[in-house]
């Protein structure tokens, strides 16, 4: 087992993984650029080292920076969290270069999964379901004409490198072809410095169904289960459950199934999620992540397991400490994303906590990084908090959440608390009767009217 772990991110995430190493007897490693001086996650770490001033690009994104941190704290492997350099398959192979343990998949995996239309071949030969759609990038106008009418009307444009809903862009019929794959190139040019596309069927009222997919890169792999993230804005997902409302027990360990023995059979490591859009009881694959998720609390609540705690164990070479058998779905978990962000325009809202308390009690966990005093800086990304709650079922869940929510206190910023609590008034909530598109449909009626 490693005795120094170096967490390659910051706020909630690092603090998650500093706990799982204390846990564990292992020394914590908190890297920080200058605007994260007084973060929480360099408090709690056993060892802290600067890597550079507030830009992303500058610190948590500097490669050699990092690098340079493991050697002078001695840490023997990285945690990249998620986002930032976690998905990055060069640098997982300058940490292996270095003699250094990535904790989280091969960087063969992440590279074809990384790959829009690679990962999407992958897993159709997997025997995975995936969305019709053309077999690779679309190279000019004329093709995607010539597609678009094969696969029927509506269909979605999309980057191959693309993440986040950006490059994306729907073409509802032949009429608007032209314009939806120009400035979907041209976006996915601007963000990402690859302009090829590709063109999926347009589902119209899917859910956002994922599996949580777990393996020891030895072809052993188990599923968790699956998570709902059909609540989403632009995009981003906002509030995720687990178990999904629409899905049963026999679809659960049909899908999960096939998951478990895609990945099994590449040999993967560590934590993955395969994320799919769920329609009139089927399922098409649309990408994978190869990471821990910003919802992996859900997962943890509904099996007890500690998937970063696994993470580090089979990246270490240990089997992993539980089988399919040992894995069953007790309750029900919701977590919902609070962001520094001021109603009704979503806006950045940075600034200083004046006052906070975390909820507490029975089935209640906030994952956050915010103390009383601390300041929000505006360079990184507006996630603030994540409040999960664990209950018997969907209802003392939600019921939970309610009574959460209220016992939570940000002073001194905006943030997207009432939101939520609309959101639990709405009987289409309560029920669970929700696809991708309905938070953006309610948002349009309720705040921008």
């Amino acid at each position: 087992m490693f005795e120094k772990i170096l967490i390659a991110n910051r706020g909630e995430i690092a603090l998650r993984v500093i706990r799982a190493c204390r846990e564990m007897g292992i020394a914590s490693v908190a890297v920080h650029s200058t605007a994260d001086a007084d973060a929480m996650h360099v408090r709690m770490a056993d060892e802290s080292v600067c890597i550079g001033p507030p830009p992303g690009t500058s610190s948590y994104l500097h490669m050699p920076s990092i690098i340079s941190a493991c050697e002078i704290s001695g840490a023997e492997a990285i945690h990249p969290g998620y986002g930032f350099l976690s998905e990055n398959a060069s640098f997982v192979q300058i940490v292996q270069d270095h003699d250094l343990t990535f904790i989280g998949p091969t960087a063969e995996h992440i590279r074809v999964m990384g790959d829009k239309i690679t990962a999407k071949e992958t897993m159709k030969n997997l025997g995975v379901p995936v969305v019709p759609g053309s077999d690779g990038g679309v190279p000019d106008m004329d093709a995607a004409r010539r597609i678009a009418g094969e696969i029927g009307y509506p269909v979605i444009i999309k980057a191959t490198a693309g993440g986040g809903g950006r490059g994306m862009k729907l073409a509802r019929s032949e009429a608007d072809i032209e314009n939806a794959f120009r400035t979907a190139r041209s976006e996915a040019k601007s963000a990402f410095g690859n302009d090829e596309v590709y063109i999926e069927k347009y589902l119209g009222k899917p859910r956002h169904i994922e599996i949580q997919v777990f393996g020891d890169g030895k072809g052993n792999a188990v599923h968790l289960g699956e998570r709902d993230c059909s609540l989403q804005r632009r995009h981003q997902k906002v509030f995720e459950e687990a178990p999904g409302p629409a899905i049963t027990p026999e679809i659960r360990a049909e899908i999960g199934q096939r998951c478990a023995e895609a990945v099994a059979a590449i040999n993967y490591i560590g934590a993955g999620t395969i994320e799919f859009l769920y329609e009139d009881g089927q399922f098409y694959f649309i990408e994978m992540n190869t990471r821990l998720q910003v919802e992996h609390p859900v997962t943890e609540g509904i099996f007890g397991v500690d998937l970063v705690r696994e993470q580090i164990r089979v990246a270490a070479g240990e089997p992993m400490s539980f089988t399919q058998d040992d894995l069953k779905v007790n309750g029900h978990a919701i977590e919902v994303r609070i962001n520094a962000e001021k109603l009704p325009n979503f806006s950045p809202c940075p600034g200083k906590i004046t006052a906070y308390h975390a909820p507490g009690g029975l089935g209640v966990r906030m994952d956050s990084a915010l103390y009383q005093g601390y300041s929000i800086p505006p360079y990184y990304d507006s996630l603030i908090a994540k409040l999960i709650v664990h209950g018997r079922d969907r209802p003392e869940a939600l019921a939970r959440l309610r009574r959460a929510l209220g016992e939570l206190i940000v002073d001194g910023i905006d943030t997207t608390v009432p939101l939520f609590e609309r959101l639990l008034q709405e009987p289409d909530i309560l029920s669970g009767d929700y696809d991708i598109h309905w938070l953006e449909h309610w948002l349009a009626s309720e705040y921008e009217q």
